[in-house]
């Protein structure tokens, strides 16, 4: 097997990962106030990175320290939104496709930001995904099914957060900035919990159980995996590849939960997937061509 392929075969497994994360969360908020435990996962992630970024840390400049926390918030503001609307959402593959438009989003965000005209693919795809939204609203409409549009606004704070990420954070090594803003991110979590929520008294073994797999599984090990995947293959074949995380996670939802999925989810989830594939995929033979 190929340096190349191993790495795509990596990303693959991050894929199926950050899915289970889904009904990880799913599950352990059941026990946990959400705010509550975005934050004490998101601590305790940082700090299983941080022996493996901690070199870096004392080279890295206070300049670029406070960079990385900054695009830590937009991170932080992104997952705050993401688990408020798990917490309200009876279907988590609708959300992680609703989601996934983050990308899409990237170059709509990236115009008034830094005067950075979409590329003209983007305009082809666009419309696809908003027609897929217009069929997975149609299930149950908006307004029976508020979560969509928490889902919404965390996709396009996601995108935010890649914008700021790519221009101001370039010079610091990729697992020092994961573990900075991971940190940042569970610090406004629990300063959002100890603000607006109560813990139960009693919290059984079973959800400690959830959050711990969250925390390892779905964090942890999830980020390390998709750096070291990332190394080794080209950023459109990675870009591709993250594209499976909804697929999988409604395949999840399905089987842990018996989700159902009428036809105009299905098709809703489709067209979604057909347009992050149409703009995803026109990049990657973009790169090929001569002079790009």
């Amino acid at each position: 097997m190929t340096q190349e392929r191993r790495a795509d075969f990596i990303l693959v497994v991050t894929t199926m990962l950050a899915a289970a994360g889904w009904i990880f969360s799913k599950q352990a908020i059941q026990g946990l106030p959400p705010f509550g435990f975005i934050g004490s996962r998101f601590v305790l992630a940082s700090l299983f990175l941080l022996p493996f970024s901690y070199q870096a840390l004392r080279k890295v400049s206070r300049g670029d320290l406070v960079r990385a926390m900054s695009v830590g918030c937009l991170l932080g503001s992104a997952l705050l939104l993401w688990i408020y609307a798990i917490s309200v959402s009876d279907t988590l593959g609708e959300g992680a496709f609703i989601m996934s438009l983050s990308m899409l989003f990237v170059p709509l965000v990236a115009w008034p930001l830094f005067k950075q005209r979409p590329p003209r693919m983007f305009w082809l795809s666009l419309p696809i995904a908003i027609a897929g939204l217009v069929l997975l609203s149609s299930a149950s409409g908006w307004q029976q099914s508020a979560s969509q549009i928490w889902f919404v606004l965390a996709a396009v704070m996601l995108a935010v957060h890649f914008n700021f990420n790519s221009r101001f954070a370039q010079r610091i090594p990729t697992l020092l900035l994961t573990s900075i803003q991971l940190f940042v991110t569970g610090v406004m979590g629990l300063v959002a919990s100890l603000s607006f929520e109560t813990w139960p008294e009693q919290i059984s073994i079973d959800i400690w159980g959830w959050f711990a797999m969250s925390v390892l599984l779905a964090t942890s090990l999830r980020y390390v995996m998709q750096t070291s995947g990332q190394k080794h293959t080209t950023a459109a074949n990675a870009a591709i590849i993250m594209v499976l995380e909804p697929v999988w996670t409604v395949v999840l939802s399905m089987l842990w939960y018996g989700e159902q999925m009428p036809i105009n989810k299905l098709l809703g989830c489709a067209m979604i997937l057909c347009a992050l594939l149409v703009y995803r995929g026109s990049a990657r033979v973009m790169a090929k061509l001569p002079g790009g």
